[in-house]
């Protein structure tokens, strides 16, 4: 019975337009990758769906460092962190962390994770015991969610970026603990949280502010430190997530809070007690990437990705000049995730396999991870990509409208 219900379920999402299949790359990531598609054919392609924001994952400082790391300590860390997993080169990491986030955090305190999932489920479950009230975006990502799920909180929700709203929940709270989660930048929008507002709500209703910044991180703030820096927000009262598979191009995640929190979430974080610590080479190489991330050109880096968007925005609002009966639309978005929303799934998935002919990759999103009715290319942006790239995008989306 069971293969035959998952069949059900699988031809049901086929009529629908939700199937989902992977991708085979036989090339590192970059902005030009050799990938095999559903055909099995290897072919080279303009890709627009990384999350490697910076470029970092193919830089070659990084690489040696990664190999560098792994001559010093081989391959796995053996253990989970409080066993015998946690190198010199994972304290170094969260010490960098801590000492990174100290103009935004009092008392910073970096804690490492394998992965920005496993980061967010054990940050809210841990805080989220019987004594919270967990007041949690619409929008937010999936780990978050979970995370909700798994905590013994009560947990609400509120509107995308709805201040008024979240003030009325936090109003009529009871709870002895009020945890606000949201995603800094919306991984499928990416527009950006009201955080200051969200901040001077926490300050107001005696709440934490738990911010998921996996988007923010390396790309935000003069020092790519992120959302925080970005609005220059600064209290004790805020708990953030960074991934380091992204901006950071490698792998892992931290949570960096006041240092109470953090010692907590040793004691507590089920995820960090009992995982396998991640390759002690990873976190090695991590430390060239910080490096990058803060200096020069982790600057220039920033600066090509803030003209890359300017010039794709400007191409694709003259497209939908030229083109006003379709039903296209851009968000609104100041950061790499530049989303084309198309409307029905075979509609943009009908587009995406158009574009794929045309040597581009720009994945199409459908629900549930998108509302229904607003499936849509996720445009990302590298600033290993060129203007010509974003040239080609524009021009290959016109011939398709």
């Amino acid at each position: 019975m069971l293969i035959e219900h998952l069949q059900a379920r699988l031809d049901e999402l086929q009529a629908q337009s939700l199937t989902r299949f992977t991708r085979v790359a036989e090339t590192g990531t970059a902005p030009r990758q050799v990938v095999r598609g559903a055909d099995g054919e290897p072919r080279e392609l303009l890709m627009f769906c990384s999350n490697d924001y910076l470029g970092l994952a193919a830089h070659p400082a990084i690489a040696d460092a990664l190999v560098e790391g792994v001559r010093c300590y081989g391959g796995g860390s053996g253990a989970s962190p409080l066993v015998s997993g946690h190198s010199r080169a994972h304290h170094e990491v969260e010490s960098q962390l801590g000492e990174w986030f100290a103009p935004w955090i009092p008392q910073a305190r970096a804690i490492g994770f394998c992965t920005g999932y496993m980061a967010n489920l054990a940050v809210v479950a841990a805080l989220g015991d019987a004594q919270a009230e967990i007041f949690s975006e619409t929008l937010n990502h999936a780990s978050l969610i979970d995370g909700t799920r798994l905590a013994k909180a009560k947990v609400g929700r509120y509107a995308h970026v709805d201040v008024q709203g979240l003030r009325q929940q936090l109003a009529a709270s009871t709870a002895r603990i009020k945890l606000i989660v949201t995603d800094a930048v919306f991984s499928m929008d990416g527009d950006i949280a009201p955080l200051p507002a969200l901040l001077a709500l926490a300050e107001e209703f005696d709440a934490w502010l738990i911010v998921d910044d996996a988007h923010g991180f390396g790309v935000l703030g003069a020092s790519g430190a992120g959302s925080l820096e970005h609005f220059g927000l600064r209290s004790e009262r805020l708990i953030v997530m960074g991934t380091l598979g992204k901006s950071a191009g490698l792998a892992g995640a931290f949570v960096v809070a006041h240092a109470t929190i953090s010692r907590y979430l040793l004691q507590a974080a089920r995820n960090y007690i009992f995982s396998t610590a991640s390759p002690p080479a990873v976190e090695h190489a991590l430390l060239t990437s910080f490096a990058l991330i803060r200096g020069s050109e982790g600057r220039a880096r920033r600066e090509q990705l803030a003209r890359l968007q300017a010039r794709l925005q400007a191409g694709i609002a003259a497209l939908l000049q030229r083109h006003p009966t379709l039903p296209w639309r851009m968000a609104e978005s100041c950061t790499p995730i530049q989303p084309l929303i198309i409307g029905g799934n075979a509609e943009v998935m009908a587009l995406a396999a158009a574009l794929e002919r045309e040597g581009l990759r720009v994945p199409g999103i459908r629900p549930p991870t998108v509302p229904k009715g607003e499936a849509r290319l996720r445009i990302t942006l590298c600033a290993t990509h060129t203007e010509a790239d974003v040239d080609r995008l524009v021009a290959a989306l016109e011939a398709c409208a």
